[in-house]
C-alpha cells in the first residue's frame, strides 16, 4: 500500500473542492464517449477512498496492474486541464500565457498580422503587470514573425523590438541576480542559522556585498524592488539586525500597498511580506504598530477581491494565527489567547497537506509558551512533548533546543522534580550533540542542574544570580536570539517579585509606547 501523502494523484483529488469536482465531471462529459472512460471511473473510486489503497483499485476491475501507472498519469493530466479551465484559477499569468499560445497557433497557420496584433496586446498587459519574463518571450516571438512578415506599419520596427528586448533582458537579469542572492541567503538561514560570531558576520557580509548587483533604484520596477527588499531582509535577519529587518519588511509591504493591483497577482508574496514585517515588529517590541499591521492584514485577507485557494488559505491561517499568538506574548495577555488553541488545532487538521512539519511544530511551541505564560505548566509540557518526540524534525534544531529548555523550566514550575534529573541529562546530551550551546543555554542548564543542591531559603538569591548573569546577554549581538524564543528574564523576575510571569510582561509592555 502506498502512503497517501506520497501518492500525488490521490492527494490532488482529495484537495479538490465540491465545485472543482463537479467542474471536472462536466469537463469529462463534454463528449459522450468519455462518460464511461476508465479514468473517470478511477477518479470516482479515488474520490470515495479515505486512504490510498492500490489493492482496492485493482480489485475493482477498472484497470490491470500493468496499465495503472499510465491511467493515473492520464487522469492526473486531465484533472490539471480541468483546473486550468476553471474561472477561479484564471489569473493574469494564465491569461497572458493563453494569449501567447493563441498567437503561436496563428503564427503557425501563417496568419502573421493576427498573431502580431494579439502579441502587442499581450505584451502591454504583461509589462503592466510586471510579468517581464513572458514579455521578453513575446518580444522574441514578435522578432521571429517580423523576419517573415514585414508589416511596414511602424517605421524602424526592427530597431524598436531590439531595444525592447534589450531593456527587458536587462531587467530580467537584475531580477535573476537579486532573486538568486535572496535564495542563497535564505538557504544560509536554514543551514547555518543566525551569525554566532564576528567571523560568521564577516563571511555573511562579504557574501552579500560581493553578490549584490549595482542598481539605480529609480530604474527598478515592482518586481526588481521586491527581490531587492527580500535580499536585504534576509541579510538583516541573518546578522540579527532586527531594526534593519523591520525597515526592509516595511518597504516590501509598502511596495504592495503603493501598487494595489499587484496584491491579487502576488498574494503569497504579499502574505509573506506582512508576516516578516510582523515578525520584525515582534523582535523590536513595537506592540501598537504590530496590532495595526495585523488588523490591516486581516482586513485585506477578508476582502472579497483577495484571491482564494488552498495555498493562500493555509498561509493566511498560519501567518495570522502565529502573529495573534505573538501579540499576546508582546502584551503579556496569555489568558486572553487561550481561545486560539482550538482554532489553531482545527486549522492544522484542515490545512495539513499544505503546512509543513516545521511550521506545525513552531505553532505547538508557541502554544506551549502561551500555556507557560498562563501558569498552565502541564499543558505546556504536553505541547512540548509533541516537538521533542518528533523524529521528522531535521531542521530548526534551535526550536528543538528551546523546546527542551522550556520543558525543563515547566517541569520545575509544575513541581515534577522526579522527571527533572532524567530530562536534564537528556537535554544536556542533545545540546552537546548540537554543538550550538549559547551562553544563555549554558547558564540555564548550570542553574537547573544545581537546583537539587540549593536550600529553599537560598533559592531567591540563586534566582537573582542567574538573572544578573543572563541580563548581560539581553542586548548581546550573538546571544540576544535566545530571548526571542523564551523570555527567561521575565520568568526570573516573576520569581524575584512574586508575581505571575504574565503580569511582569504586561507591565513591561506598558512602558514601551510605540
Amino acid at each position: 500500500m502506498t502512503n497517501a501523502h506520497k501518492d500525488a494523484l490521490f492527494v490532488l483529488i482529495k484537495s479538490l473542492s465540491k465545485s472543482e469536482k463537479r467542474q471536472f465531471k462536466l469537463y469529462v462529459g463534454r463528449l459522450g464517449v468519455n462518460t464511461d472512460a476508465k479514468f473517470l471511473a478511477l477518479f470516482n473510486l479515488l474520490d470515495k477512498m479515505r486512504k490510498y489503497d492500490e489493492r482496492q483499485i485493482l480489485d475493482s476491475g477498472i484497470v490491470k496492474k500493468s496499465q495503472l501507472s499510465n491511467l493515473k498519469a492520464h487522469l492526473y493530466k486531465q484533472v490539471l486541464v480541468s483546473l486550468r479551465l476553471n474561472p477561479v484559477n484564471q489569473n493574469v499569468r494564465i491569461q497572458i500565457r493563453e494569449q501567447l499560445d493563441f498567437a503561436t497557433i496563428l503564427y503557425q497557420k501563417g496568419l502573421y498580422k493576427q498573431s502580431l496584433k494579439i502579441l502587442e496586446k499581450a505584451k502591454s498587459f504583461a509589462i503592466e503587470n510586471e510579468e517581464k519574463n513572458v514579455a521578453y518571450e513575446i518580444v522574441e516571438l514578435e522578432k521571429v514573425i517580423e523576419t517573415q512578415y514585414i508589416t511596414r506599419s511602424i517605421p524602424d520596427r526592427a530597431d524598436e523590438l531590439a531595444v525592447e528586448a534589450k531593456e527587458l533582458s536587462a531587467l530580467n537579469v537584475m531580477t535573476s541576480k537579486l532573486s538568486n542572492l535572496s535564495l542563497q541567503l535564505y538557504g544560509m538561514m536554514l543551514k547555518v542559522g543566525y551569525v554566532r560570531s564576528d567571523e560568521d558576520l564577516q563571511k555573511v557580509k562579504s557574501y552579500f556585498d560581493e553578490h549584490l548587483p549595482k542598481y539605480d533604484i529609480e530604474k527598478l520596477g515592482f518586481r526588481e524592488k521586491l527581490w531587492l527588499y527580500k535580499a536585504h531582509l534576509w541579510y538583516s535577519l541573518l546578522i540579527q539586525d532586527f531594526l534593519s529587518a523591520y525597515k526592509y519588511a516595511s518597504k516590501w509591504v509598502d511596495l504592495f500597498y503603493e501598487n494595489k493591483h499587484m496584491i491579487p497577482l502576488n498574494p503569497v508574496f504579499f502574505l509573506k511580506g506582512n508576516h516578516y514585517l510582523l515578525e520584525s515588529l515582534f523582535f523590536v517590541k513595537y506592540a501598537s504598530q504590530f496590532r495595526e499591521t495585523l488588523e490591516r492584514l486581516e482586513d485585506q485577507v477578508q476582502d472579497p477581491k483577495f484571491p482564494k485557494n488552498d495555498n493562500i488559505s493555509s498561509l493566511a491561517f498560519l501567518y495570522i494565527n502565529t502573529n495573534k499568538l505573538n501579540l499576546h506574548f508582546l502584551e503579556g495577555t496569555f489568558d486572553k489567547g487561550i481561545y486560539l488553541v482550538n482554532i489553531i488545532e482545527y486549522g492544522i487538521k484542515k490545512h495539513r497537506q499544505q503546512i509543513d512539519e516545521h511550521h506545525v511544530m513552531l505553532l505547538y511551541y508557541k502554544i506551549a509558551c502561551l500555556y507557560f505564560g498562563n501558569g498552565d505548566n502541564k499543558n505546556c509540557i504536553a505541547y512540548l512533548k509533541k516537538i521533542i518526540s518528533n523524529k521528522k524534525l531535521k531542521m530548526r534544531e534551535d526550536l528543538m533546543c528551546f523546546a527542551r529548555v522550556l520543558s525543563l523550566v515547566a517541569h520545575y514550575e509544575a513541581g515534577m522534580d522526579y522527571h527533572l534529573e532524567v530530562q536534564l541529562k537528556s537535554t544536556y546530551k542533545f545540546l552537546l550533540k548540537m554543538n550550538d550551546l549559547h551562553e544563555v543555554q549554558k547558564e540555564m542548564i548550570k542553574f537547573l542542574r544545581n537546583l537539587g543542591n540549593i536550600y529553599p531559603t537560598d533559592l531567591k538569591g540563586e534566582f537573582q544570580k542567574l538573572y544578573n548573569e543572563l541580563k548581560k546577554y539581553e542586548n548581546h549581538p550573538y546571544e540576544k536570539r535566545a530571548f526571542l524564543y523564551l523570555d527567561i528574564l521575565s520568568w526570573l523576575e516573576s520569581h524575584l517579585q512574586n508575581k505571575p510571569v504574565g503580569q511582569i510582561i504586561r507591565e513591561k509592555a506598558l512602558t514601551i509606547t510605540r
